[in-house]
């Protein structure tokens, strides 16, 4: 069993350094990824059914158009909202203005579901700076969404979008990490993952 304190210190310096690469993309790299994965998104979320998303910041994959694309087809869309104090996520439907939040991430103006909401969502976009293809997901580190995929129903596709060279053969995780069962590149497009099998 690896050290709690060697793979919190592994993650936080592929933390540094993906954060910074993703700083780094081009406009234009950035603009073709975010079409790429948003039609790939578009394309595997069932239509009609409850997804749960994020707002992707400028610098990760999707940003501009994830929304659109998944709102599209009659889906309806959960977002995260980050409470004042404490990590425990709430949740809201987007239904069209977006405020900056704690952190200053957008969310929803309208009313507020609590965390068990997320269990009507039959898929849920899981944010991430890193995939393994085993279905390891390298999130920020506050860890509001492993606590929040407990909230998840049995058997919900956990989806995450990250960048070609954000796909890995491996990731340092610890015992409260929850992987993936799919993730989507910009090349690769929707992929399942050995966690989803």
């Amino acid at each position: 069993m690896p050290d709690p304190e060697d793979v919190a210190a592994a993650k936080a310096a592929l933390r540094r350094r993906l954060s910074a690469r993703r700083a780094a993309r081009p406009g234009p790299e950035r603009a073709a990824a975010a079409g790429a994965v948003a039609a790939a998104l578009g394309a595997g979320v069932p239509a009609g059914s409850t997804v749960a998303a994020h707002v992707p910041d400028p610098a990760e994959p999707g940003a501009g158009r994830l929304l659109d694309a998944l709102a599209a087809a009659g889906r309806r869309v959960l977002l995260p909202v980050v409470p004042v104090t404490g990590r425990t996520l709430a949740w809201a439907e987007h239904t069209g203005p977006l405020l900056p939040g704690r952190f200053g991430l957008l969310e929803p103006a309208g009313p507020r579901l609590p965390g068990e909401a997320l269990a009507d969502a039959a898929v849920v976009v899981v944010p991430a700076l890193a995939v393994a293809r085993t279905g390891a997901r390298l999130g920020r580190g506050a860890g509001f969404y492993d606590r929040a995929l407990r909230s998840a129903r049995p058997g919900a596709l956990l989806v995450a979008v990250v960048f070609d060279d954000e796909l890995l053969d491996a990731l340092p995780t610890g015992p409260h990490d929850r992987p993936v069962t799919a993730v989507v590149t910009p090349s690769g497009g929707w992929q399942a993952l050995p966690a989803g099998h």
